[in-house]
């Protein structure tokens, strides 16, 4: 069997992060506001705390789903 640098539990921690990125961008979206008219959603607690914080913990995510090694591979060690 060909020994790849991450193991199946690797890839599964960095593709839900992944999805949790993108929840968080996603989360940010929303209406804008014009020359003409003020939007006072653009300064909404989901858009200017909540939804950074998510996409922080996505990317935090990524980087443990990078650095992991699980116990199988420790013994071999």
């Amino acid at each position: 069997m060909k020994k790849t640098a991450f193991s199946k539990i690797n890839y599964i921690w960095i593709g839900i992060s992944y999805l949790i990125v993108i929840a968080g961008f996603i989360l940010m979206t929303g209406p804008g506001s014009t020359e003409t008219y003020f939007n006072p959603d653009i300064f909404s607690a989901r858009r200017i705390c909540v939804a950074p914080i998510i996409v922080l913990i996505g990317f935090l995510m990524i980087v443990f789903g990078i650095l992991y090694t699980g116990k199988e591979e420790k013994q071999i060690k």
